[in-house]
């Protein structure tokens, strides 16, 4: 799993020190809606404890969830890639402690440092990829004819 430690590690320690210096410790209470689908994604968050569900608009109907993330897991990568809009929503099942970033910020060092934009990158294709494999998984679950195959 693509976690917070694999992307430092990527990086040498004065490179690390200039990303950790742009996170903002911040603590959000239980059913906080923090980002919609379509709506501008200038910010993201590694969650430190608690849990934030991912979901999807469904016309008609209540959003549908499609993923719940916990500690030390990636909130938000939309930010990364133009035109920079969340392709999800989401709101905090509990209350979350998280470290916050600046998308344009981080956006900026990535651009100026090819050894944190290296890394950066990396960590969320990885990410990306690890949520789509599970997206397939729970898809095979749900409709293929004898599942995924996968033992629980």
């Amino acid at each position: 799993m693509a976690t917070i430690r694999h992307l430092f590690h990527e990086m040498p320690s004065d490179r690390r020190r200039q990303l950790t210096d742009l996170a903002v410790k911040v603590s959000i209470p239980r059913a906080t809606r923090l980002f919609e689908e379509g709506r501008r994604a200038d910010r993201f968050w590694i969650i430190r404890s608690g849990q934030v569900a991912l979901d999807q608009r469904v016309p008609g109907r209540r959003a549908a969830v499609v993923e719940t993330l916990g500690r030390d897991e990636l909130l938000g990568w939309s930010w990364l890639f133009p035109p920079y809009l969340w392709h999800l929503g989401a709101e905090t099942v509990g209350p979350v402690e998280a470290v916050e970033f600046d998308a344009g910020v981080v956006r900026a060092l990535c651009e100026s440092d090819p050894v944190v934009g290296r890394a950066m990158y990396r960590y969320v294709a990885e990410t990306v990829a690890e949520r789509l494999h599970g997206t397939r998984v729970r898809l095979l679950d749900l409709y293929g004819p004898q599942g995924s195959g996968l033992d629980p």
